[in-house]
């Protein structure tokens, strides 16, 4: 056990965390994401919501400042302007660890593109629908 690191945040997920370099980007998927095929190296989380994933994982991990949008959400299929309960859920924690940067959506094949080239692939036990984000980092300033 490590002091003030989530307890999800396994070694697995933390070795990918801290591997990752400036501007790479990691997604966190719901159940139903193909994950598996999706490319990138995958970690299951299996039983966890996404959003608590993504709670956890910004408090150690920081967005990219250095572009205008670090984190997306796949748009509603047929619907481009609606949000879902999970979009208002990732945006007001993007919000609480990262003020000032919000949740920006992509095109549903746009999103999984960008998934496909993304460093890795947390997949959780998300069932609501749109429970996909993905999070460009960013760098930690010297103090």
């Amino acid at each position: 056990m490590l002091k003030n690191i989530p307890p999800l945040l396994g070694p697995d997920l933390l070795y990918i965390l801290r591997a990752m370099g400036h501007g790479a980007e990691i997604a966190i998927v719901d159940a139903n994401y193909p994950g598996d095929s999706a490319g990138p190296q995958l970690v299951r989380l299996d039983g966890i919501s996404a959003t608590d994933v993504l709670d956890a994982m910004l408090t150690v991990m920081p967005l990219d400042t250095f572009v205008d949008e670090q984190a997306f959400g796949m748009e509603v299929v047929g619907d481009a302007k609606k949000r879902e309960q999970t979009h208002k859920d990732f945006d007001k924690l993007i919000k609480k660890h990262e003020p000032g940067m919000k949740l920006s959506l992509l095109e549903r094949f746009a999103f999984y593109e960008r998934v496909h080239g993304a460093y890795a692939v947390i997949q959780t036990g998300e069932r609501r629908l749109y429970g996909n984000v993905l999070l460009k980092k960013g760098i930690v300033r010297p103090e």
